[in-house]
């Protein structure tokens, strides 16, 4: 092999994934489409497309490393029940209608393994659009994420599933198999524990080791590599072994050093993963079949946004969310090219179903930028197209004597410490919350609670809201605190409405949907930082200060 050849490759791979990544960015895209269109563009060029390949799959391993530091045994524990039986309801029903839709076309083991591949929404997508939008607390946002990172704890289940298809064989066979990965995985971890839990915590604790940057990075690098590798001298996927490293990493405390020492490799490595993606794409075959790929990304956006809706109501989350949550994730990710081509490996998926998949993930992630970006304006649009008009509500003209109990509209940390004063003041409070455990917890305190969509104007007209005096909003998400303020100023118009601002940008937009004060969070902040500054600087020497205060040292 010319090594400089492929560096040349690699080289012009790189920068021309900069070039359309940059300019996916400018166009509101995920700069991951800019990453695929440039192997798409490239593939037919380079000469050496299974070096880079090769590379790129260890891109992969890197990324489930990464993703492994990321899913510790207590974060997996925070996500609760709640998280884990929604995006496990998904997983499953997604995979079961999938797989009986592509029963027509082959055998059970293909048909099952498509099911998998477009189980798997986009996390890189669609958390960027849901962060850059300020929505990743809103409650579509919350439910979202909570989906998206079940999907990634299930990714190494599904590879598992898939490789064990392809090693193919009757029963017996299969079941052997299986037991023997297991078993495989189950000694690995073992050599893991004891390698990460003793030796290399003892190694990392030597006098002045763990300070040295490079020898940590070094370290990183070897973990990362060698459990990808060791998995693959065992028969097992390598994206396994390294999904198995980083999780068991990650209960150490050296894990957020590791994390943040792999991110620039991880960024090659993976970048190099899409864009040997691409190069997978064919745009022959697209040109001679794009009205199946266009009725297949059709039918994926349609029942991927059912299903998940369809979840959302049974788990009793508000209808406007839940339709918002099933448009955000109805695309096939980033993780469903690692099962697609494990799955044509190991003979499961032949040309046809392989480019048919490709094809349509990749125009699923050239419009998941949008669904996400979209999906609440959509979905309460859709709504409105099946809600039963409702008879119109008259906003009273003049205030009731006397004045309804305060109301705290949602009950998290800052409205329970809303609620916590004003039961020291004597003055009742009322709750409106969609959350079961947080309303719980307002009902232990005492509270009266009603367990409503506040962004309903129905629901806001039920209540008793009319002749309240005093209403605090705390709801995080800014986009959902507009649509309660407006809706309180329409049917309590001379009410004061006290809103809590996550982000300053979002101040303007609260006081002019009808909120009389609002507390912005980043300057209360900033406000108590400068306090706390100003106290430890007077708790100094008199000549320490002034020196602190010009910049100098004493």
């Amino acid at each position: 092999m010319d090594v400089w050849l492929l560096i040349a490759e690699m080289a012009g791979l790189l920068g021309l994934a900069f070039v359309l990544g940059a300019l996916a960015q400018r166009l509101r895209q995920s700069a991951i489409v800019g990453y695929l269109l440039a192997g798409a563009i490239l593939g037919p060029l380079l000469f050496n497309r299974s070096a880079v390949q090769d590379v790129a799959e260890l891109g992969v391993a890197l990324l489930l490393f990464s993703i492994g530091l990321e899913f510790s045994f207590s974060r997996l524990k925070r996500m609760g029940a709640r998280g884990f039986t929604v995006g496990g309801l998904q997983i499953l029903v997604t995979l079961g209608v999938f797989t009986a839709l592509f029963a027509g076309r082959g055998p059970l083991p293909q048909a099952l393994a498509l099911g998998a591949i477009v189980a798997l929404s986009s996390t890189a997508i669609v958390l960027r659009v849901l962060m850059d939008r300020m929505e990743i607390d809103a409650i579509h946002g919350r439910n979202a994420l909570a989906i998206l990172l079940t999907q990634d704890a299930a990714v190494v289940p599904l590879v598992l599933l898939v490789t064990v298809m392809g090693h193919g064989g009757d029963l017996h066979s299969v079941g052997m198999h299986v037991v023997r990965t297991l078993a495989s995985a189950g000694g690995l971890a073992a050599v893991f524990y004891l390698l990460f839990y003793t030796v290399i915590p003892k190694a990392l604790m030597t006098r002045g080791l763990f300070n040295n940057r490079e020898l940590v990075v070094l370290l990183t690098i070897a973990i990362g590599a060698g459990s990808a590798w060791a998995a693959h001298a065992i028969g097992l996927s390598p994206a396994l072994g390294a999904f198995i490293a980083g999780m068991l990493l990650a209960e150490s405390p050296f894990a957020a050093q590791i994390r943040s020492d792999i991110v620039s490799l991880r960024t090659l490595f993976v970048t190099l993963f899409f864009t040997s993606i691409g190069m997978l794409a064919d745009p022959q075959w697209f040109l001679a079949n794009w009205t199946e790929a266009l009725v297949w990304l059709g039918i994926v956006f349609v029942l991927k946004a059912l299903i998940v809706f369809g979840i959302g109501v049974l788990m009793r989350i508000p209808y406007t969310a839940a339709l918002a949550t099933g448009i955000t994730l109805a695309q096939i990710g980033e993780f469903s090219f690692v099962l697609a081509a494990e799955a044509h490996r190991g003979g499961i998926l032949g040309e046809g179903e392989f480019d048919l998949i490709v094809t349509v993930t990749i125009l699923s992630m050239f419009v998941a930028p949008y669904m996400a970006a979209h999906a609440l304006p959509l979905a309460e649009r859709l709504r409105g197209l099946f809600r039963k008009p409702a008879p119109p509500t008259v906003a009273p003209t003049r205030r009731p004597a006397g004045c309804a109990p305060t109301f705290i509209i949602g009950f998290g940390p800052a409205g329970q410490r809303v609620a916590d004063q004003l039961q020291e003041s004597g003055i009742a409070a009322a709750v409106i919350e969609l959350n079961p455990k947080s309303a719980a917890v307002a009902q232990i305190r005492g509270l009266d609670v009603h367990m409503v969509d506040a962004t309903s104007s129905e629901a806001v007209a039920h209540v008793g809201i009319q002749g309240s005096c005093l209403v605090i909003v705390t709801v995080p998400d800014p986009r959902s605190a507009e649509d309660i303020i407006r809706n309180i100023r329409f049917f309590a118009p001379r009410s004061t409405i006290i809103a809590r601002s996550r982000y300053h940008i979002a101040s303007p937009n609260l006081g002019a949907a009808g909120a009389s004060i609002v507390v912005d969070e980043e300057n209360t902040i900033g406000d108590e930082l400068a306090q706390e500054v100003v106290a430890s600087l007077k708790h100094t020497h008199r000549e320490a200060l002034g020196c602190a205060l010009a910049g100098e040292k004493p």
